[in-house]
């Protein structure tokens, strides 16, 4: 019974100190791409901020909003189709 109330405790402790942080899948998912472009993206250090711990990498929610607004453009014009002659 002290096992499960243990690992209890820590699954909590464990989840509040994760809360506002997201792993790479979960990144890559709201991005719409794979977590390999994502990968691929840290090395070439133009995708948002990350923490690295060992093989896991962390990407604090705040700070990945932050990347998207910073990244925002003004409205998409789409390109006009070419002209018939």
């Amino acid at each position: 019974m002290d096992d499960q109330v243990n690992a209890q405790r820590t699954a909590d402790a464990s989840a509040s100190l994760m809360q506002g942080w997201m792993g790479r899948r979960e990144v890559a998912e709201a991005l719409g791409i794979s977590a390999a472009t994502l990968q691929r993206w840290q090395t070439r250090r133009i995708g948002p901020p990350c923490v690295r711990i060992g093989r896991r990498v962390f990407y604090r929610a705040d700070a990945f909003r932050e990347w998207m607004i910073s990244r925002e453009r003004g409205p998409v014009v789409p390109k006009r189709a070419g002209s018939a002659r």
